[in-house]
């Protein structure tokens, strides 16, 4: 199993970035898959999940409406678009893989989740 980030960088206020997170040695249909991100000094933070039918997603309430996760099964990637960003935004995403098919109510919770990407960093700044 092997999760892979890419996308990150910098952008000013507003901006917008699209994060990959390419897996390999699974497939998507058989776990969700969620993103994280850590910000200096601070614990990992769950952002979003997307379950293993792609019908159910999740997302912390500082990114709704703003970030949108989605994925391509062809490709065997998950996307984290992510919209209006703020200097808040500012952290090393991270993608992983959930130990079960369903994001569930505690789809945050970094022990639910066994494969984890290398991380990919995200700096909004003017």
């Amino acid at each position: 199993v092997q999760l892979v980030e890419s996308g990150g960088g910098l952008v000013q206020p507003g901006g917008s970035l699209r994060l990959s997170c390419a897996a390999s040695g699974f497939t998507l249909d058989s776990n969700a898959i969620g993103w994280f991100r850590q910000a200096p000094g601070k614990e990992r933070e769950g952002v979003s999940c997307i379950s293993s039918s792609g019908g159910t997603t999740k997302y912390v309430d500082s990114v709704k409406g703003r970030f949108t996760i989605s994925r391509d099964i062809a490709k065997n990637t998950v996307y984290l678009q992510m919209n209006s960003l703020k200097p808040e935004d500012t952290a090393v995403y991270f993608c992983a893989r959930r130990r079960f098919a369903s994001c569930g109510a505690n789809y945050d919770s970094t022990t639910e989740y066994g494969y984890w990407g290398q991380g990919t960093q995200v700096t909004v700044s003017t």
